[in-house]
C-alpha cells in the first residue's frame, strides 16, 4: 500500500543558539530522510528556540533568525521540512511555521491563536496570523497549526481543517509541562481531532528552559479521537508514523479559506514496509516530576555553561533530594556538597549528611561556622548590645553559610543549588541571602509532602538507601537555636501544603478554604502575600506544579489587598 511517512522530529534546543539549533535541525532532518520520511515536522519556534521572551524585542534577533532559516533551506531536499520561527513582515512579528521543500521555502504560516495566560505572553510580542494553510501531498490535505491554535473550541484553524476536507493535522507546539499535564495535552488533541474529523500529529519540544521543562510526548491521535502512537517523554526521539495514502486520498473541492494554498508538492515513494506504531508507556505522577527535576537541572546547568555544582548539605532532606537529583543529571563527579555544622547542628544531622555524600559518592566539604559567627558577633558587639537577641542570629548563620558556598563557587565556578521547597518559598521560611543564596533552585516549585514522596522514590529507584532513612523519617529542622522544629513556626507540612495549593494555586480566597482552622487559613495566607519580596530575589526554580512561583505568579510587593476585608466592610 503507498504510505505517507511522517517524521515528528522531538528535539532539545536552545533558545538563542541559532548555529547550534540550525547544526542540529538539519542534523535530524537527515535523519528523517535516511527513515524515508516524506515530512518531518521541528517543534514551535524551533530555530530561535522557546520561549525567546525579549529577545523578539531585538531587531538583531530577528534578522538572525531569518538568516538561520535561509541556510537551513538548502539543506531540506528530498523530504518536506515544517519549522517554527519567528517571521517578521512589515516591522510585525509572528510566531511562524516555515514550509520547506526542495531547497527553497514553500510558504509560511502565522498562528494565529496567541495564548496570554500563565507562563505565556505571546500577545506582547507577536501579531496573529489571518490565512490557514492547508497543504496536500500525494492527494493527502493536511492542515498546519501551531500549539494553541488546537487548544480554542471553534477556532478558524478548526473551521479551515473543516472546510478544506483535511485528512491530517499537524502541530508543532512548545506545551511546557507541570504534573499531569499529558492527560490534559491528550484531551485537547483528541477534542481537535474528532472535532475536525483528521489525524493529529502533535509534535511537542523537549529540554530545560530556565524554569520551564518540555517534557516532549508527541503523539498521534486518529480521527476518532484514539490514541496511535507516543513519543518518549523527556528525551529527544525522532517520532514515524505511517499512514496509508488510499484510505486517506480525497478528491473533494479545496475551499479558500483565509487565502489557504493549495501546495502539490511531491509524491510519496511506494516501496516502504509499514512500520506499526507504538505508544511509550505511561509514567506515574511522582516518576514524572522525578524526570522533569532531573532533566531541568542538567539542562539549566550545561546551557548556562556550567560543569559542577555545588550544594551546601545540613543533613536534612531537601538538600539530600536536591543532591541526589543533581547526581543523576551530572554524575557523581560533578557534585560538590559542602556540610556547614554550627554550635546547633546535631550529630545525627551532621552524619546523616557523610552518609548521605558517601552513598551518593560525591566529594564532601566540611567548613565549620563556628569561628566565622564569633567574628561577626565581636565585630558587631556595639551596636547588637543595644536589642535582644532574635531572628538575626539565626539569619546571620544562614548568611555566612551562603557567603561560604558564593565564595567556593566564585573560587572554582560551581553553580551552587539552592535547596529550598515550595512550601518554605511560599510562606517565607527562609533566609534572604543565606539559603536562598545560589544560582539555580531545584526544588522551589515541589511542595515539602512531595519532597518526601520523591525521597522515597529514589530509594526505591535505586534499590537501596541513597537517602539515609534517619533523614526520612527525623523531624525537619533549620538547626539554627537550641531544639528548633520547624513546626514550632509552621504547621505541619500535611496540613499547610494542602492550605497553600488551595490558596496559590487554585486561587481560593482563605474563606473559601474548607477543612481547616480558619485563623490557621488567615495566617497562611498573610504569610504568603507578605513575603513576595523573598521570593523576588530567589533563584529560578523547575516548574513542576500548575502554577509556580515565577513566571506563573506576579503578586505586587506593595500591597495592602486581603482576600474578604471589602466584603466585611460592605
Amino acid at each position: 500500500m503507498p504510505l505517507l511517512r511522517i517524521a515528528q522530529a522531538q528535539v532539545n534546543l536552545t533558545v538563542g543558539d541559532f548555529r547550534g539549533n540550525l547544526e542540529k535541525i538539519g542534523d535530524w532532518i537527515v535523519r528523517a530522510r535516511v527513515a524515508g520520511a516524506d515530512i518531518v515536522t521541528f517543534p514551535e519556534l524551533a530555530l530561535c528556540g522557546y520561549p525567546p521572551e525579549d529577545l523578539l524585542l531585538r531587531p538583531r534577533f530577528l534578522l538572525d533568525n531569518r538568516l538561520a532559516l535561509n541556510a537551513l533551506a538548502p539543506k531540506c531536499t528530498g523530504i518536506l521540512v515544517l519549522v517554527g520561527f519567528a517571521d517578521t513582515v512589515n516591522d510585525k512579528v509572528a510566531n511562524a511555521a516555515a514550509l520547506i521543500g526542495d531547497g527553497l521555502v514553500q510558504d509560511v504560516y502565522h498562528k494565529i491563536e496567541l495564548p496570554n495566560y500563565g507562563v505565556f505572553d505571546e500577545k506582547r510580542y507577536f501579531h496573529p496570523g489571518s490565512r490557514c494553510m492547508v497543504l496536500e501531498i500525494s492527494g493527502v490535505r493536511i492542515a498546519v497549526t501551531i500549539c494553541e491554535d488546537i487548544w480554542i473550541e471553534g477556532s478558524v484553524t478548526e473551521a479551515c481543517a473543516i472546510k478544506n476536507d483535511a485528512q491530517i493535522t499537524l502541530n508543532i507546539s512548545g506545551s511546557p509541562f507541570y504534573a499531569g499535564k499529558l492527560a490534559v495535552r491528550t484531551s485537547i488533541v483528541t477534542r481537535f481531532a474528532r472535532a475536525t474529523n483528521t489525524i493529529l500529529c502533535y509534535n511537542n519540544l523537549v529540554g530545560g528552559q530556565d524554569e520551564l521543562i518540555f517534557d516532549g510526548g508527541s503523539m498521534v491521535v486518529d480521527s476518532k479521537g484514539t490514541l496511535v502512537a507516543r513519543a518518549k517523554r523527556f528525551e529527544e526521539d525522532l517520532f514515524l508514523t505511517d499512514l496509508n495514502v488510499d484510505a486517506l486520498e480525497n478528491k473533494g473541492p479545496l475551499w479558500d479559506i483565509c487565502g489557504t494554498p493549495k501546495l502539490l508538492l511531491f509524491e510519496s515513494p511506494t516501496d516502504r514496509s509499514y512500520t506499526a506504531p507504538s505508544i511509550e508507556a505511561d509514567l506515574s505522577r511522582i516518576e514524572e516530576i522525578y524526570k522533569a527535576l532531573v532533566l531541568g537541572t542538567r539542562d539549566y546547568v550545561r546551557k548556562n555553561g556550567f560543569k559542577k555544582v555545588l550544594i551546601g548539605l545540613s543533613g536534612g532532606i531537601d538538600s539530600a533530594l536536591t543532591a541526589a537529583i543533581a547526581v543523576e543529571a551530572l554524575g557523581r563527579e560533578n557534585v560538590i556538597g559542602v556540610t556547614m555544622p554550627s554550635e546547633y547542628t546535631s550529630t545525627e544531622t551532621l552524619s546523616d549528611a557523610a552518609i548521605l555524600a558517601e552513598n551518593l559518592s560525591i566529594e564532601l566539604i566540611t567548613l565549620p561556622i563556628n569561628r566565622v559567627f564569633g567574628a561577626y558577633l565581636s565585630a558587631m558587639e556595639g551596636p547588637l548590645s543595644r536589642g535582644k537577641p532574635s531572628v538575626d542570629l539565626e539569619n546571620l548563620q544562614a548568611r555566612i553559610r551562603g557567603n561560604m558556598l558564593m565564595a567556593l563557587s566564585n573560587r572554582f565556578g560551581w553553580l551552587v543549588l539552592t535547596t529550598g521547597n515550595k512550601s518554605e518559598t511560599a510562606v517565607g521560611y527562609s533566609t534572604l541571602y543565606g539559603d536562598t543564596a545560589g544560582g539555580f533552585a531545584v526544588v522551589k516549585d515541589v511542595p515539602k509532602t512531595v519532597v518526601y514522596e520523591l525521597s522515597e522514590y529514589i530509594n526505591r529507584k535505586a534499590g537501596k538507601e541513597l537517602i539515609p532513612r534517619s533523614v526520612i523519617e527525623r523531624a525537619p529542622s533549620a538547626e539554627l537555636r537550641p531544639d528548633q522544629k520547624d513546626e514550632d513556626s509552621l504547621p505541619p507540612y500535611s496540613v499547610l501544603d494542602p492550605i497553600l495549593r488551595a490558596y496559590v494555586e487554585e486561587d481560593k480566597a482563605p474563606e473559601d478554604i474548607n477543612g481547616f482552622d480558619p485563623a490557621l487559613v488567615e495566617e497562611v495566607a498573610r504569610m504568603v502575600d507578605r513575603n513576595e519580596y523573598k521570593r523576588r530575589q530567589a533563584p529560578p526554580g523547575i516548574k513542576i506544579t500548575p502554577k509556580a512561583f515565577g513566571k506563573d505568579w506576579r503578586l505586587p510587593i506593595t500591597n495592602r489587598y486581603i482576600d474578604g476585608k471589602m466584603k466585611e466592610k460592605t
